[in-house]
């Protein structure tokens, strides 16, 4: 497993404001992650078809997992995946050269900072959850230096992009999971407390 996580028994309510609100960052991560993998591929002439394979290293979704995990598993792909295009950014700068700066280079800059914000709003929300919680991430496993070939490099750097949608797309998914959940507990709640109050 990528990341130690250090839990606390310490339980707090999840704000459905907060994860409205990560759910809205991980939305527009989608987008803007999505643009990114499109000028990169046109920036290097990559077909859509090409095979791109996992980088980050979690444990499997599973519909058992309570909200503290599914956000352990969701912050801890986030720091995965952060690691990795920060390196990747630093690599192509490298070996690749910076050059003038054009729409490319400020979209992913923009992914950037909206991945580091996403992974700050998330981290919040499993504090919240989670008391004390914190997460060690380790980067054991992942290729941070990247291929040591230009097509190699060129490909790896495609690889991390699709990463960050992959990643994004999976924390919209989470989070609006939550939501989901929680509106349907409130719900319950409400229903159980108007049948007592009929009863009495």
């Amino acid at each position: 497993m990528a990341d130690r996580r250090t839990r606390s028994m310490k339980s707090s309510n999840l704000s459905r404001t907060a994860v409205n609100r990560a759910s809205m960052i991980a939305l527009q991560l989608q987008g803007e992650s999505s643009k990114l993998l499109e000028l990169y591929r046109q920036k290097e002439s990559f077909p859509a078809d090409v095979t791109d394979g996992r980088l980050v290293s979690v444990p499997p979704p599973s519909s058992q997992l309570d909200t503290r995990d599914k956000l352990w598993r969701l912050h801890s792909a986030l720091l995965q995946t952060q690691s990795l295009l920060e390196r990747a950014i630093t690599k192509e700068e490298e070996e690749l050269g910076g050059g003038i700066k054009g729409e490319y280079e400020n979209q992913r800059k923009t992914v950037k900072g909206r991945l580091s914000f996403l992974l700050l709003t998330t981290g919040n929300l499993l504090k919240a959850v989670d008391g004390a919680a914190s997460l060690t991430p380790s980067l054991e496993g992942l290729e941070l230096d990247g291929p040591t070939t230009l097509f190699q490099l060129k490909l790896w750097l495609l690889q991390v992009f699709s990463e960050v949608h992959h990643w994004s797309r999976a924390a919209v998914t989470t989070l609006q999971e939550l939501l989901t959940n929680a509106a349907d507990k409130q719900s319950s709640t409400t229903r159980v407390r108007s049948t007592r109050s009929a009863r009495r």
